[in-house]
């Protein structure tokens, strides 16, 4: 990865339609294109029932950290590759903003016609609305005990 990316920023709603299209927010379709993205890189997540988005940036990153690994040797080369790279799918973006997922992604997701797209820095995750609301709530807790914790002074 090269020089300093711009962010994959904020929640924005949208819908899933019955085809199983979704419209990628204008503002990510423009990071994409300015990372020279031809459409949209998707994965299942590995670790949430959601979907990873990225562009071109991220993909290079990942492939460069592979790249240190042995293929046939490192223990964990496979896990990786198959995890992020044999999952991924590059999807075409229409001149209207839309890609197609793919019915496995749209089943692994849950997605149904309410979802959210969340900004993660790198990447962007594409979630059911319901299904993401209490996963935020979650979150935002979690982080807010952390602080709590860390400006209660010692005791002596």
């Amino acid at each position: 990865m090269t020089g300093l990316v711009q962010p994959f920023i904020s929640t924005v709603p949208g819908s899933l339609d019955s085809k199983g299209r979704v419209c990628i927010p204008a503002t990510h379709r423009h990071l994409l294109v300015a990372q020279n993205t031809i459409g949209v890189f998707v994965c299942p997540s590995f670790i949430d029932p959601a979907l990873d988005a990225f562009g071109q940036s991220l993909l290079d990153g990942i492939n460069a950290r592979l790249a240190t690994q042995d293929p046939f040797f490192s223990a964990s080369f496979d896990d990786e590759a198959t995890a992020l790279i044999a999952r991924t799918q590059s999807l075409p973006i229409d001149e209207n903003g839309r890609v197609r997922l793919p019915d496995a992604m749209i089943e692994h997701a849950s997605l149904k016609d309410k979802i959210v797209f969340v900004g993660k820095a790198q990447k962007f995750q594409i979630w059911d609305a319901d299904r993401y609301a209490p996963i935020e709530a979650e979150a935002i807790a979690r982080l807010k005990a952390r602080m709590e914790r860390a400006r209660k002074p010692e005791a002596s």
